[in-house]
């Protein structure tokens, strides 16, 4: 990765329309601002940002790539598929991001069952209220949890209650990896392994693994992620080219919920620079 890029770029952020802390208008605004001349908007399970995020970067002059960051089945970490540069989603594909919707929601209840099930009383509307209009996830319920003086931040309400094996734990919606490539693709866009460390496979089995998936469908690795450290991602750049994917960097920006990540910017705070845009559809600057 260049040190100085000639142009900065950014192919992992979120909106308020799933996890993240700004508007998908606002969003581009801060990208302006922060001197990016292409963003894909990627929130996670939908598409419902695409069109502000658009329009408004059309306005300021940015290279818009629609995006989406799809939860796949898998066990024991956490499989996310990106879906950079759709062209045209189709009908089957909205109809598996609502499926998703409701399987989130039908999540969402199941928690607040359990919460009660341990005494303490909660109500979804009351949960509703620590999204301020996102969609409701887990940090929605850890603020509860710190509001109620049940833990002394969020992190404790994920280590006691809310994380992988915890008692308020329930796993989200997920769709099987060959529907999600398939509906990418007939969408327009390219399949890209998200943060693949989050996996949870040992560099032992991590390279047999992503060609696996690469014979699958996935055309592209985001080799380049803030939670890495910049030599981890040096080694997954490595490995994605020798394998001929498509290698993607991004931010993974969710607004003021993640203060120390950076529009166009990634592990190391290394500048994103627009040699990451080639072999995404779309994406001719």
């Amino acid at each position: 990765m260049e040190k100085t890029p000639n142009l900065l770029i950014d192919l992992h952020s979120h909106s308020t329309c799933s996890d993240g802390t700004l508007k998908p208008e606002e969003l581009v605004n801060v990208a302006a601002d922060s001197g990016l001349k292409a963003l894909a908007l990627t929130d996670h399970d939908t598409i419902a940002g695409l069109e502000t995020a658009k329009a408004q970067a059309e306005l300021k002059n940015i290279l818009f790539i629609p995006g989406v960051e799809i939860e796949i089945a898998w066990e024991p970490g956490e499989f996310h598929l990106l879906g950079l540069g759709l062209q045209e989603p189709t009908d089957e594909f909205r109809a598996a991001l609502d499926e998703l919707a409701h399987l989130r929601e039908k999540r969402n209840r199941e928690i607040v069952d359990r919460m009660n099930e341990m005494g303490i009383e909660a109500d979804y509307e009351e949960i509703k209220e620590f999204s301020e209009g996102t969609v409701i996830g887990r940090p929605h319920f850890a603020a509860f949890l710190v509001h109620r003086n049940i833990v002394k931040n969020k992190q404790q309400a994920f280590d006691t209650y809310l994380g992988k094996g915890r008692p308020f734990y329930s796993p989200k919606g997920a769709l099987e990896l060959s529907r999600a490539i398939r509906l990418i693709a007939e969408s327009g866009g390219i399949p890209v392994l998200a943060h693949p460390l989050s996996l949870y496979v040992s560099w032992g089995k991590l390279p047999e693994l992503i060609k696996d998936f690469h014979e699958q469908g996935i055309m592209g690795l985001e080799a380049w992620h803030p939670l890495a450290r910049v030599a981890e991602c040096e080694r997954l750049e490595a490995l994605g080219r020798q394998l001929g994917m498509v290698v993607t960097a991004g931010s993974d920006y969710h607004g003021s919920s993640r203060q120390e990540r950076r529009l166009g910017h990634t592990a190391g705070d290394r500048p994103i620079d627009q040699s990451y845009l080639k072999g995404i559809p779309g994406t001719e600057i």
